[in-house]
Formats: structure tokens, C-alpha cells, sequence
């Protein structure tokens, strides 16, 4: 026999709020968010272009979001540090990585042992820009394009040497992939960074390298470094009079792959978060202003979805992989 209970007056409101309350999935329980200050963690020193990209993402972040951006600078170990950092944050959406491939990609190949794993341990949010990179030498050189580069370094065995921020970094594997397939001799000079790398190119300690667009572009407008090529599908808009390796009959991958400057979360991020913070980031790249800052870097504009980061990062991890193991180069 059934029986039925009947409650009366104010509780059934109450048992009404008390159920749209509970999370359903775990979407309800983010409805909130966010309700406190949030982190964009960079892997690199104040100052370089990931960083003001960070902040000027941060600060357009922080007007749709209500709450402050915070950007907080943890460097050292060729971006392992930050990026193991946020790895192993709580899965929140209050502590974001932005990095720059390397961390997330060519490490996997060059080290034998990294405390993370990105494929599993950190999750695609938006790519925010794309670096181009670009072939420079130092003018005296005398090398007007790449094939003149390519028989001046043929021509002089352990003259010319190829500078670079790290082992295993794209210029190394520039390096590497020039003397296995033009059967030139050449150097690899490291640096810790850039900055001194450019030093030392305007100097002419070193030739050439292959360098990012926002670094050389100011050098190659004022005619102290000369750029005989950019690598990527497309001329770079930050220097449209210089033509890709692939205009001058250099497409292997290594001349066209681009890698993008990323915004990443840990894995376990709520997808209603995910997205959230998504569509947040592409409203702030869409902002006419942001972009124009963005391209006066040197840099280009994307701003995606996760499920485009995601599938971009996919495509770009197995060739970032063969071309980091083709140097040879292991670190421990």
C-alpha cells in the first residue's frame, strides 16, 4: 500500500533551493566563478614578449572576468619550473600557464625526465599569438638569401656559426638540419636567452641565427641585421618585404612549422571553466586595440577555442618531436 507524506507551509521552497543548489555534473558548483583574484603564470623573466603578453592578456582578462589578473613570473629550467607549477596547481581555473612551445613540446624530446607531462597533465585554454621566426645575419655576411647563406657556409667548414637561446631550440635544429642536408659544417653557439644571443649577433661574434620576429625586427629595420628569410606558410606581417624559405624553394617542415604562444590550464579544469575562459579570451584578442599592440610586437593575433587549441597542439607536438630528436640533443 503507498503511503504519501505532505509537508506544508515554507519547507518545499526551501527543499526547492536546496536542489538547484546541489551540482549537477560540476557545472552549478563553478557558476561562480571566478570569486577571487586569478594567476597567469609566465615561465620566463619580466620583461620579454611573453611577459607583456601576459599582462596586456591579463589586463583585458580582468575586465570580463570582474576579478584582478594577476601575472606572476616563475623562471628557470627551460620553462620547466612554471610549467610544472601550474601542472600541479589546484584544477580551478584560478592559476593558468602561458608558454611558449618549448616547455610543452621540443622538452619532451630533449629531456629524459620532466616532472610533468603536458599531453596529460595541463589542458589547451586558447592560443593567444603566433611568434614567426625569421633568418638573420649580421651584415657582414655577404649572403642577400638563404641560398647564398647556404653556399657562403658550404664554402668556409667551421667558419659560420648558427646562434641560439638553448640546446635543441629551432635554431639548433636549424643548425643541425643545414650540415645533414647541404653537407655544410657549422657551429652551434648557446645562449641563455635572446637578448644576449642578439648581443652578440650585432657584434658579429656570431653570423646568423634564426630568430623571432619581434627580437630582430628593430635591428633589421635599421639596417644592423639583414633577414633573408621567414619560416612559416606565409610571409610574417611584421616584415611582409621578406619572403619565406618556402618562396625560395625551402619547404621542408622545419621551414614552415610555427608554434603559438598558448594559454593552458591543468588538466582536470572543469570544461565549464575551459570554456568560459575561452570565450573570454577571444573576446579580448578580437579587440581592435589588443591586436595593434599585439602586431606593433612583432607578434600575430589568434585567439582560438579550446577545441581549436587542442586540435592545433596536436598537429604541431609529432613534428616539434621528430625535429628536437633529429639534433641528437638529450639534457638531463
Amino acid at each position: 500500500m503507498k503511503t504519501s507524506t505532505r509537508i506544508s507551509g515554507p519547507l518545499p521552497a526551501l527543499a526547492l533551493c536546496a536542489a538547484i543548489a546541489l551540482p549537477a555534473g560540476g557545472a552549478l558548483a563553478q557558476s561562480g566563478y571566478p570569486s577571487k583574484p586569478v594567476r597567469i603564470v609566465v615561465q620566463y623573466q619580466a620583461g620579454g614578449s611573453t611577459d607583456t603578453i601576459a599582462r596586456m592578456l591579463g589586463e583585458g582578462l580582468s575586465k570580463r572576468l570582474g576579478q584582478p589578473v594577476v601575472v606572476e613570473n616563475k623562471a628557470g629550467a627551460a620553462g620547466i619550473i612554471g610549467t610544472d607549477y601550474v601542472a600541479k596547481s589546484a584544477p580551478d581555473g584560478y592559476t593558468l600557464l602561458l608558454t611558449v612551445p618549448g616547455p610543452i613540446s621540443f622538452n619532451l624530446a630533449l629531456y629524459k625526465k620532466l616532472p610533468y607531462d603536458p599531453r596529460t597533465d595541463l589542458r589547451m585554454v586558447s592560443d593567444i599569438v603566433t611568434p614567426r621566426m625569421v633568418m638573420v645575419v649580421n651584415p657582414a655576411v655577404p649572403a642577400k638569401n638563404f641560398k647564398e647563406l647556404v653556399e657562403a657556409v658550404r664554402k668556409e667548414p667551421g667558419k659560420y656559426a648558427m646562434g641560439s637561446w638553448g640546446p635543441g631550440v629551432q635554431p639548433h635544429q636549424l643548425q643541425v638540419f643545414m650540415d645533414k642536408t647541404y653537407g655544410t659544417s657549422t657551429l652551434h653557439a648557446a645562449y641563455k636567452g635572446e637578448s644576449p644571443m642578439a648581443v652578440d649577433l650585432l657584434s658579429g661574434v656570431i653570423p646568423m641565427t634564426l630568430g623571432s620576429a619581434a627580437t630582430m625586427r628593430p635591428y633589421i629595420a635599421a639596417g644592423r641585421l639583414r633577414a633573408l628569410a621567414v619560416a612559416g606558410p606565409t610571409r610574417a606581417k611584421s616584415l611582409p618585404d621578406v619572403p619565406t624559405f618556402a618562396e625560395q624553394g625551402y619547404k621542408d617542415q622545419i621551414y614552415t612549422i610555427t608554434g603559438s604562444i598558448s594559454l593552458m590550464a591543468p588538466a582536470k579544469t572543469p570544461d565549464d571553466i575551459i570554456e568560459r575562459l575561452g570565450r573570454e579570451v577571444v573576446a579580448v584578442i578580437k579587440q581592435p586595440g589588443v591586436r595593434k599592440r599585439i602586431e606593433e610586437l612583432g607578434l600575430e593575433p589568434v585567439g582560438n577555442t579550446p577545441a581549436e587549441a587542442t586540435a592545433a597542439y596536436k598537429a604541431f607536438l609529432p613534428v616539434a618531436l621528430q625535429l628536437a630528436k633529429d639534433t641528437g640533443v638529450t639534457l638531463d
